[in-house]
């Protein structure tokens, strides 16, 4: 944690010597990068912008054995598990999804999702959380970061916060997706960096520690009127300048009792905790719940932060990753509590009616289950479960073919799905953006457009 009363100065390559109080101001590189919350202000009256939660379904999972079972394919096809009826007619999925079932009247599912680029981890991470691939250097923003660049935050709320922590070690060395990209470091997401579900959870970068009084946190920020006469030929600097509003807005927010309030999962009864599943990724979805009932307006939660030495939905079978029974008994339940309670819990809230839910992985898994009793990377076709907000529930949109490998009708690309959430969010998919070199960059590619049987 960077703390508010350090003794020392921070002293900067060009020589130039600051107070304590750009301590503070060094919060932003670690995490605390806000998307333009000096531009943003209360709206008048009640705000009726849509919001969305995106869980990212680290490791890719199997269409086969969650939500486009094939329960007449061969058996080293349909695998071990049987569908079962959900609430919504005519819609089956998995019997690892119990609780999911009796809310299908929720959700909709895009069975027929598919990319033709490289079957590795980060491709796919780049595409469903920004619409578009890495290719010539230019990184594309999460649509998060695109929703804080149009519309910035509320309040002294960040614009998007990313739970627990960003995407790590996957295999492979390109960008995850989970930037503002070429819009640039202010408008990335607030990243937590703590498990939640942690003993004695606190949020780093956010709280100023315990034992710094109100008053000697509000003495540090004052310190900038005691700098030496160099400080008017630092602040001329357009990155010294980014620095100090950064502490600002920093500042602002370690001091707003309603940011602090967001974070504060200790307020929530221990039944609620239970509820959502006491796990990383269950106590990340309460307090996604939290923060958007706080106002923060998109929220990415990442199921796992690696695919490595960890049960997760990368399930090629053999160590290090995870097996198809593995997955049924520890993965599956984890998202099962975690995903129906946050439905439920924003349905109670009168939150789901402007709140979209979208779960995602980065693709689908090969048909056969192999050798090593797993499924491997497969691209060519896999599910999404995405629902509240204008979107229409209980609707199921595309399918594949008899053994899950291809789209048989309505195939859709991960770029349509960034339209879909763009169009959800009131927003126009190609609205242009200032790309690199100020280019006109539009959100999702021209000629895509959103999924319209779901509005």
């Amino acid at each position: 944690m960077i703390r508010l009363d350090a003794d020392r100065p921070a002293t900067f390559c060009d020589g130039l010597s600051r107070r304590d109080f750009l301590h503070a101001g060094a919060i932003a590189p670690l995490g605390l990068t806000l998307s333009e919350l000096q531009r943003a202000k209360a709206a008048n009256g009640k705000d009726t912008d849509v919001n969305c939660i995106m869980l990212f379904l680290v490791g890719g999972p199997s269409q086969l054995d969650t939500w486009d079972m094939k329960p007449n394919a061969p058996a080293e096809v349909r695998g071990p598990f049987k569908p079962i009826q959900t609430n919504a007619v005519g819609v089956q999925i998995s019997e690892i999804f119990p609780k999911m079932a009796k809310h299908a009247d929720k959700f909709s599912l895009i069975r027929s999702v598919y990319h033709t680029a490289t079957a590795v981890h980060d491709t796919g991470h780049q595409m469903m959380q920004t619409g578009r691939l890495f290719t010539g250097g230019v990184e594309h923003p999460h649509i998060g970061c695109a929703l804080g660049y149009l519309k910035g935050g509320r309040g002294e709320l960040p614009a998007h916060v990313l739970l627990p922590k960003p995407i790590g070690r996957t295999g492979g060395n390109l960008p995850h997706g989970h930037t503002a990209g070429y819009l640039g470091k202010p408008h990335d997401p607030f990243i937590l960096n703590a498990d939640p579900n942690a003993p004695g959870f606190k949020v780093p970068d956010l709280l100023p520690p315990e034992y710094v009084s109100a008053i000697r946190a509000e003495r540090r920020q004052k310190l900038r009127d005691a700098v030496d006469g160099a400080t008017d030929v630092f602040e001329k600097n357009a990155q010294s300048k980014q620095l100090d509003d950064n502490f600002k807005l920093a500042y602002k927010l370690m001091s707003s009792e309603k940011a602090r309030n967001a974070f504060a999962l200790e307020k929530e009864p221990e039944k609620t905790k239970d509820r959502y599943g006491r796990t990383r990724f269950g106590q990340s979805c309460l307090m996604a719940r939290r923060l958007i009932e706080a106002g923060v307006r998109f929220v990415t939660v990442n199921m796992f932060e690696t695919v490595f030495d960890e049960v997760t939905w990368d399930i090629h079978g053999s160590k290090p990753f995870t097996d198809i029974v593995q997955m049924s008994k520890e993965v599956a339940p984890n998202f099962d509590a975690a995903y129906t309670a946050l439905i439920e819990d924003l349905s109670e809230r009168g939150l789901l009616s402007n709140t979209m839910v979208v779960a995602l992985g980065e693709f689908g898994r090969t048909p056969k289950v192999n050798p090593a009793g797993g499924r491997d990377h497969h691209p060519g076709a896999w599910s999404v479960v995405i629902g509240g907000g204008p979107l229409k529930s209980g609707v199921v949109v595309g399918e594949t073919d008899e053994l899950g490998y291809a789209p048989k009708s309505r195939p859709v690309t991960p770029g349509e799905v960034a339209a879909t959430l763009y169009k959800g969010l009131g927003l126009d998919p190609h609205k242009e953006l200032p790309g690199p070199q100020n280019r006109p960059m539009p959100m999702v590619d021209y000629g895509l457009k959103p999924i319209n049987e779901l509005f």
